[in-house]
Order: C-alpha cells, then structure tokens, then sequence
C-alpha cells in the first residue's frame, strides 16, 4: 500500500473523525505549531496556548492508539514555520505518495492547500471534517433565488432535519420556535451564579517557547493557573458541568453584563466546539437530554435559546462564510475609515462598559456575545471604524475566534459593513440599552442620562451622530425607520449640539 501522509490542522482535532476508526502503519499524521498561524494577526496569548495544548494533547491521544505521528512543536529543528514547506520536505523524507487533509474552515488555508494540492505529482484528497451539521454550501442552496437570508428560516428548518426539540414533523416543542423574548433579563445580583468549571493548568513552559520564538501576542495569562479546555475530556467536563449548574438560568441572563461577573451562566464551550473537541450534536444532544430529566426545574426558554445559538446561528455563520468570500472580508458598504482607538489594547477609558468588556477580554480572551455587539462593537460601528481594524481587534483577542465564525459576526452582525447580509439593521444602540441591560451605568464616570455636556455617556451622542451622518444608508431600511422619523423630529440645535461632542469623541478617543 502507498504510504500516505495526512495532514490535520490545530482545530481539527476531532476524536470522532472516521480517519482514526482503525490504525494503518502506512498512514503517517502530521501536526504543527506554525509562525505562519500564530502571524498572521496578533493573537491572545491564551488563544496561542489553548490551541497548541489541545493540539499537543490530541497528538498523544492519536498515539497512545497507534497512529503514527509526526508533531512539530514551534521551535522544532525541522520546523519550516510555513505549512507547504514543512510538507513538502516531508513527503521527500518518507517517500510519501499520497497526501490527504480534512477541509479547512478558514479561506485562507482552504485556497492555500487547493493550490499545493493542484501543484502536486502525486495523489492528493481533501475529506470533509465530519464536524458541522451542514455542509459549505448547505445555506447557499437553501436560500437560493431569495434576496435576504434570515436566520430563522433556516434554524426552524434544521430543527425539523435533525429533529430538534420538535414535537411532530412540523410544529416545535413548546408550541414556539424562539423564545427570545424570555431571554433578556438584566442580573440584579441573584440568582446566585456558580463558580465557572476552571482548570489549573501549568503552562509556564510553553508560554515560556512562545516568548522565546518572538511571537507577538497580546493580553494576560495566568500561567500557573491556565483556565480552559484544551482536552476532550475537559471539553467534557465544562459540558456536563454547564447542564447540572447553569442551564436552569441560562436563557433568562444570555443577554445579561455585570462589572463583577465574567461569565454569568454562559458555558464557556465554544473553544471546545471550534477546535472541534466537541461536536456540536452532542453537545445540543446532552443539553436536551438534561433538561427533559429536569423540566420540572429547567424552562423549556432556558434550552431554546441555547441550542439556537449552536444550530441556528453557528451553522448559519459559516453557511454566509462559504456563501460570500472571498469578496466578504473587504465589504464596508457604510465606508468607515476610523481606526479603533488604542484603548482596545489597554482598557484605559473612562467608559465602565468599555473599560470593563475590554479588560476581561485581555484578561480572561473572553466576552459574551452582548458585550461584543453591543459594548465594544457598538462603539467601534458608532465611532465609523474601518471593518479591518475591527476585524483584526476580533480575531486576534477572543479564545473561540477563527475567521468563518468572527468575520460574519463582526462585519454582519457587529459592524453592518456587508449592508445587511445577516443583520437587516445596524446593531447600535445609545447608552440606555447598556444600562437596561448591565449594571455598569451605574458607577461610571459619565451619566446614561445626559445626552451632551462634560458627563453625558458619549454613546448617546455618537449614537444620534451615526444615524445623521449614516442617514442616506438607511432611508430604505424599514427597520430603520422609526429612528429615522426620531432623528427628523430632533431639535436642530440640539442635534448639532449632539454632533460637535460626538465628533470631539471620534477625534481624541483617548480623552474618554
């Protein structure tokens, strides 16, 4: 038989993939810490070593079964940094004669091995990575001859196909699709939120190979006490842990922020997921489970909105991501061309919301999903950043962020930069959602009251800017309308008044 190399890549680590269901000793695997993925944006130091433990670790769980291995950690002699060098010295060195690797789910590395692949003499495969509940072009064929692409169309769909929390072959469970109306209460400090399933890993040594190889990174790390998944069996254990201790109020608090609390009742898997540790039926499979043994104490609310996150929004995401790049990852259609203000590095603003979901960001290369959108990425829409530095900022500061996931939320969801692809309005808001739905007003420097003036919380009047400098963008939007007819009925002088300290804001970021 033809020796034969496969090539798996560091979130490829699926323990169920039919590749490992029997050892072959002419099959040779092949894993590697690369200077050309840890480049080429500035990653989180915690992203950079949760990826390369869990990669070293599925690596010693595909030994400890017999497979053949060849790993290259980062400062490796034969170590290329550059993923066709360090195959194409392999091939000669093993006298390979057949090449296979998983579909990547970034673009980016998609075209890169198609290219080799084409550039190739000897035999080549690409097989599916037996991860999503979709294919690439699932959504595309779903959605063809339409002219928007709601979400919950095909959410509701895929309930039916994989026969989700249905309760016959059309109608859901609960008598309801969505129950996101249940789903947005602000935590007033109860009920009481258990401690996160945390680890305490050593790490030091190869935060250590990481400092010493010169690779760029930014945030903190405790490398004594490193907090995350980075095993199967981990990946396990923050599940059943999410399911006993959080489920019961997940849904009520999904939406919620707190200055004092990190994660809430979220369940800290998705790097577990986008690493591929986990698949993500099992994990809907074992929430479900969960709660049916539990109804009398879980609302059927609570589960809902978390399965829609996984098999609604996740398969959507990167249906759009399939569907729309290359072309996708430049769009700007609301032409902003600010940079993001170098507090995004630092947390050193006077704003509490921003202050508090940046800095838990660099601390933990964690926020939920409403600090994203409507924290940081609210005020990088409203201050007309560029869609690159917001993207950049995304992908390289949260632990979960790999391009087909973060660029559809960033420039649909967050930044409105694809005019309405996934998002058919913008995600903004003035300060008065924040405080509906936070407890950072409260002790902040600036009032959520005041719209102008010294103290006014410079989200209201970025807020009311935005849609005046944005206004030919939207006069078609239906969506848009009721702001808009807000925005006519404005004050003249009070909305130039409202413009001059946004544009103060937008200018000099760093005095707020």
């Amino acid at each position: 038989m033809a020796k034969t190399l496969r090539l798996l890549l560091g979130d490829q680590l699926n323990h169920k993939h039919s590749w490992f269901d029997q050892t072959d000793g002419e099959v040779i695997y092949f894993m590697a810490e690369m200077r050309q993925e840890t480049d080429y944006v500035t990653h989180h130091i915690q992203k950079v070593v949760a990826f390369f433990s869990a990669m070293r670790n599925f690596s010693q769980w595909l030994q400890e079964r017999g497979h053949s291995v060849i790993y290259y950690q980062l400062d490796h002699p034969d170590n290329e940094q550059d993923l066709t060098q360090n195959l194409e010295k392999l091939f000669k060195a093993h006298h390979i004669e057949r090449f296979e690797y998983q579909l990547p789910d970034e673009y980016r590395l998609d075209q890169q091995l198609k290219e080799f692949s084409d550039s190739l003499e000897l035999d080549s495969d690409a097989v599916d990575t037996e991860h999503f509940l979709t294919s690439r072009t699932d959504l595309e064929t779903f959605f063809k001859g339409k002219k928007t692409y709601t979400m919950e169309y095909f959410y509701r769909d895929m309930r039916k196909k994989y026969d989700i929390m249905m309760a016959n072959a059309k109608d859901p469970e609960g008598g309801k699709w969505n129950f996101d109306q249940s789903n947005r209460k602000k935590w007033k400090g109860a009920p009481e939120i258990p401690h996160e399933r945390g680890f305490r890993k050593d790490v030091s040594a190869l935060c250590k190979m990481i400092e010493e190889a010169g690779v760029k990174t930014m945030g903190n790390i405790d490398e004594q006490q490193f907090n995350w998944p980075t095993s199967r069996e981990d990946g396990l254990s923050v599940l059943n842990y999410f399911c006993s201790n959080l489920l019961k109020h997940f849904g009520d608090y999904q939406d919620a922020m707190d200055p004092d609390q990190i994660y809430l009742f979220h369940s800290r898997l998705s790097f577990a997921m986008n690493s591929k540790m986990l698949h993500p039926r099992e994990v809907i499979e074992k929430v479900i489970d969960h709660w049916r043994a539990n109804k009398d104490d879980i609302d059927i609310s609570q589960v809902e909105g978390f399965v829609r996150q996984i098999l609604g929004w996740r398969e959507y995401m990167r249906g759009i991501y399939w569907m729309k790049m290359p072309g996708y990852r430049r769009s700007n259609k609301l032409d902003n061309q600010n940079e993001l203000p170098d507090f995004y590095w630092t947390a050193e603003t006077k704003m509490n919301c921003m202050h508090h979901a940046i800095k838990q960001s660099l601390d933990h290369a964690y926020a939920h999903h409403i600090q994203r959108l409507m924290i940081t990425g609210n005020y990088a829409l409203l201050t007309q950043t560029h869609p690159d530095e917001v993207d950049a900022w995304y992908l390289g500061i949260y632990i979960d962020a790999l391009e087909w996931v973060e660029i559809t939320n960033t420039r649909g969801m967050s930044q409105f930069a694809d005019g309405g692809i996934v998002a058919t309005k913008p995600y903004v808001s003035s300060g008065s959602y924040i405080n509906k739905m936070s407890n950072y007003c409260s002790s902040c420097t600036y009032s959520v009251n005041k719209k102008t003036g010294d103290d006014a919380c410079p989200f209201n009047s970025l807020y009311w800017n935005f849609l005046f400098e944005k206004r030919e963008h939207f006069k078609n939007n239906q969506r848009m309308n009721m702001m808009m007819s807000m925005l006519d009925k404005k004050d003249p002088q009070e909305l130039e008044q409202l413009v001059k300290r946004a544009q103060e804001i937008i200018k000099n970021p760093q005095k707020f």
